[in-house]
C-alpha cells in the first residue's frame, strides 16, 4: 500500500534526499527541476495524430487508385489576385472597426448623459435651507418620480 504502480513513495523520497526526512540543499535545489520526460497527454496526443496519419495515408493510397487524377494543376495565385483579397480584406476589416468604434462612442455617451443626469438628481437632493435643513420639495419629486417609474414598468 502507498507503493503505487512505480513506486512512488521510494522515488518520493529519493528525490527528496534519502530516508533521513530533512532536504539536503541538492536534493532542494534539484526537487523540481528534474524533467523526466513523461507527459500521459502528451503521450495520448501523439498516439492519435499516429493513427490519424495512418488512416489517411491508406485512405489516400485507395482512393488514388480508385480515382483519375486531373491533368491541370492548381494555377499560382497571381499578385492581382492577392492584391484584391488584401483590398476587400482591409475594406471588411475597416467596416467592423467603424462598427466597433460607433458602439463604443454609444456606450460612452450614455454613461456620460446618465452620469449627468445621476449628478444633478444628487445636487438637488443635497440641497440646504439658510437654517441647513433638506429642501424637501426636490425629495418628494424623486421618490414621486420614482414611483410613477415603478408602476409603468
Amino acid at each position: 500500500m502507498g507503493k503505487g504502480k512505480r513506486g512512488g513513495k521510494r522515488r518520493n523520497e529519493q528525490r527528496l534526499g534519502g530516508i533521513g526526512g530533512a532536504l539536503s540543499l541538492a536534493a532542494f535545489a534539484n526537487a523540481k527541476s528534474r524533467n523526466t520526460g513523461y507527459n500521459p497527454a502528451l503521450i495520448r496526443i501523439v498516439c492519435t495524430l499516429d493513427l490519424f496519419v495512418k488512416l489517411r495515408l491508406k485512405e489516400a493510397g485507395d482512393d488514388a487508385k480508385d480515382a483519375p487524377r486531373p491533368h491541370d494543376k492548381m494555377k499560382k495565385r497571381t499578385s492581382q489576385s492577392l492584391n484584391v483579397e488584401y483590398e476587400k480584406k482591409r475594406v471588411e476589416d475597416e467596416k467592423a472597426k467603424k462598427e466597433h468604434d460607433a458602439i463604443i462612442q454609444a456606450k460612452k455617451e450614455e454613461r456620460e448623459k446618465s452620469e449627468a443626469k445621476r449628478k444633478e438628481l444628487r445636487e438637488k437632493l443635497f440641497r440646504r435651507t439658510r437654517s441647513g435643513q433638506p429642501v424637501m420639495k426636490y425629495r418628494i419629486e424623486h421618490l414621486l418620480e420614482t414611483a410613477i417609474g415603478s408602476s409603468n414598468k
